[in-house]
């Protein structure tokens, strides 16, 4: 195995001293700008990297920022939003030369577990977190622990859902605004969960759907809650009670998102249009449906909630939510990079998501 440079490797091949090498390496001063540059250039020819168990030791930085998900193992490998979202992170990170450690654990007392390890070895500078709850220990401890972090997925405050404030639709059409975080302090990503299921239940009553079912994700997710919030007071708005429009949960997977639909379509008055809380979801009820003989869109709507290549070949083309996913994760870093190079705590709004109809929905039959 071949053996690291060292510092001493460094200072022998430059003919300086070891300390001279430790001041260049580390942006302190004590050498002129000249030694700084040779040093800089023999350490880049030898391949040397900082040994970030030893930086760490010296309270330097890490160089690398976590990500923690605390779901189900076998729900990850199908869904395509965390890789785009991944894909969006790392595109920034790096750019930034900053690494991504990231750890998949199956809840969240293991997830909180695992900031404090990190906290305590000193292995991230901050971290990004997943899947707001409506009841998160994750802020507080983050707070305490002074470890900076972006939370990913917020509610928009109720006033930019409102239509005071910021307007979400337009955010997509111009540089993503940072605000104050105040009272907050921690960074956040936010979308307007609540503005795209209103969106989504506008377009289908629209086209004459009066029976929806919503096949959402876990429970105790914020993003799920406020969905299904949203579809209730959208249904009510509209006349439509619970018997009428509602939501069913699930774990995300493909299997939960069929089991789910082989019940409501089973139903004496089963729904004419699905919604579903993402792709793989939505494919399988497809799939459900073709094998019960239910035509789609004929006999029965389906929308996805986020748009992928899954939705784009199935056969009919689902209409589904359309979001810059990896620009959500774009934001995300962007922000944590921000806050770790001095910016204080910040509030970045992403774009809505724009409902694209295709050929999984129509009106319902005229008999229902």
């Amino acid at each position: 195995m071949a053996r690291r440079p060292t510092i001493k490797d460094i200072a022998r091949q430059a003919g300086v001293s070891e300390s001279a090498v430790s001041f260049a390496l580390n942006g302190r001063p004590g050498v002129s700008q000249d030694t700084r540059a040779r040093i800089r250039r023999v350490a880049e020819e030898l391949g040397w990297q900082p040994n970030s168990a030893a930086r760490a030791l010296s309270g330097e930085r890490s160089g690398a920022v976590g990500l923690v998900l605390a779901r189900p193992a076998h729900t990850l490998g199908v869904e395509s939003f965390f890789l785009q979202l991944v894909s969006g992170i790392q595109e920034v990170l790096a750019a930034a030369r900053t690494a991504l450690l990231f750890q998949v654990v199956e809840d969240i007392d293991a997830e909180c577990a695992v900031y404090r390890r990190w906290w305590a070895e000193r292995r991230v500078d901050g971290v990004l977190v997943v899947d707001p709850r409506t009841s998160d220990p994750r802020p507080a401890l983050l707070e305490a622990l002074g470890l900076p972090a972006v939370t990913i997925g917020e509610a928009l405050p109720q006033e930019d859902e409102g239509g005071g404030g910021i307007d979400p639709a337009a955010a997509g059409a111009m540089p993503a605004p940072r605000l104050a975080a105040t009272p907050a302090v921690l960074s956040s990503v936010r979308a307007d969960d609540a503005g795209a299921m209103a969106q989504v239940l506008e377009y289908l009553h629209g086209l004459g759907h009066r029976r929806i079912v919503h096949v959402a994700g876990l429970p105790g997710l914020a993003h799920t809650v406020r969905r299904m919030e949203s579809l209730r007071t959208e249904a009510a708005r509209r006349g439509l009670g619970p018997d009428q429009v509602r939501s069913v949960l699930t774990d995300y997977s493909d299997t939960e998102g069929a089991a789910a639909t082989r019940r409501v379509l089973a139903e004496p008055e089963p729904p004419t249009a699905l919604v579903y809380d993402n792709d793989v979801m939505a494919v399988a009820g497809s799939a459900v449906a073709a094998e019960l003989g239910i035509p789609v869109p004929g006999r029965l709507s389906i929308v996805a909630w986020d748009d992928s290549a899954l939705c784009r070949v199935t056969h009919p083309r689902l209409t589904a939510l359309v979001r810059d996913t990896a620009g959500f994760g774009r934001l995300a870093a962007g922000e944590l990079l921000a806050v770790l190079a001095g910016d204080p705590p910040g509030v970045r709004i992403s774009e809505r998501p724009r409902l694209e109809p295709r050929e999984s929905t129509a009106p319902p039959p005229a008999h229902t």
